[in-house]
């Protein structure tokens, strides 16, 4: 079985996150970077934040900052140089930053800040547009073990979430996932064009990043990397589809290296408190976000498990040297 993010499934993971703590002092003069570019799911995630705390007199003050470049291995680097020892600093970030700084040999890693809280997590779609000849999972996955490269997949950039996924995919069938025919798009736009355009066999992304198309019915869905079927969600999960691999695209905030247990602390407890806030909660519903908190030590053990899966997955992509 090939499982990424998830030890269990996804409603384990929530039930077994702690309770957030029951008071947050504010935090003055608060900034958060995003280590990417305006309108992505980190600046989402970032902005949503700023919204919840500044409704719960959480923290004041809040700035969004957008490094974008690199699958966010930029901001990291700018952040941990730039931050250290600060307590009123915060970074969005995620799965594919983990991806990016073994893909991009990033100097700067995660060992190098202060995990606070996983938040929110999101399952891959694999979709296909309505004029392609395939009709199921079992269809693409056909052409796929009968010729690898005749079957290009539109995603991501390289060694991401989207690719992350397709390499599970053929390690799983049976393909050798460095052999993979995978099509890195810069942008969700630009991918999206393409996957419309019958330029690729297929397209990867999360699910809210297709939803529009798949209920217009320019696109057709095959699969999705949830466990089990989400309610109201009509689209089969690839371990129906028996393809035994489940991932969800995870994304947290951390502090900056070298702060005082008292800031991490105060840090910990205002997104702790947050996550139990309305605004947060019907941020969660507006978006189809999962809730995936995890407080700060968990969320440290989380990331040191999720690292070496990472790692292992792009070797076998072909994307980090065995």
């Amino acid at each position: 079985m090939n499982r990424l993010i998830l030890a269990a499934g996804a409603a384990a993971l929530i039930a077994s996150a702690a309770a957030p703590p029951p008071a947050a002092a504010q935090i003055q003069g608060l900034e958060i970077v995003v280590p990417a570019a305006p309108g992505g799911g980190w600046d989402q995630t970032g902005r949503a934040m700023q919204s919840a705390l500044q409704e719960g007199d959480l923290a004041s003050g809040i700035q969004v900052v957008n490094i974008p470049g690199a699958g966010g291995t930029i901001g990291l680097a700018q952040f941990v140089s730039s931050k250290e020892g600060q307590g009123n600093a915060l970074m969005t970030g995620g799965l594919v930053m983990l991806g990016a700084i073994l893909t991009n040999q990033s100097p700067v890693t995660l060992e190098q800040v202060t995990p606070i809280a996983r938040l929110t997590g999101e399952y891959e779609v694999i979709v296909v547009p309505a004029s392609s000849d395939v009709q199921t999972l079992d269809d693409l996955i056909a052409k796929f073990k009968e010729d690898p490269q005749s079957v290009s997949w539109g995603g991501g950039s390289a060694g991401g979430t989207d690719h992350m996924l397709v390499g599970l995919i053929a390690k799983e069938v049976g393909v050798e996932p460095s052999g993979v025919n995978y099509v890195p798009f810069a942008g969700g736009g630009e991918a999206l064009a393409s996957i419309l355009g019958g330029h690729v066999s297929a397209g990867v992304s999360g699910y809210q990043e297709f939803v529009g198309q798949i209920e217009t019915g320019d696109l057709r869905a095959l699969a999705i990397s949830s466990a089990e079927r989400l309610e109201g969600v009509d689209i089969p999960t690839l371990k129906e589809n028996g393809v035994d691999v489940e991932l969800t695209n995870w994304r947290a905030v951390f502090a900056p290296p070298g702060i005082s247990d008292e800031d991490k602390k105060a840090l910990g407890d205002a997104v702790g408190q947050m996550v139990e806030s309305e605004a947060w909660q019907n941020t969660l519903k507006d978006r189809a976000w999962l809730n995936l908190y995890l407080p700060p030590d968990e969320f440290a053990q989380f990331l040191e498990q999720d690292r070496q899966q990472v790692e292992t997955v792009l070797k076998d992509i072909g994307l980090v040297q065995q």
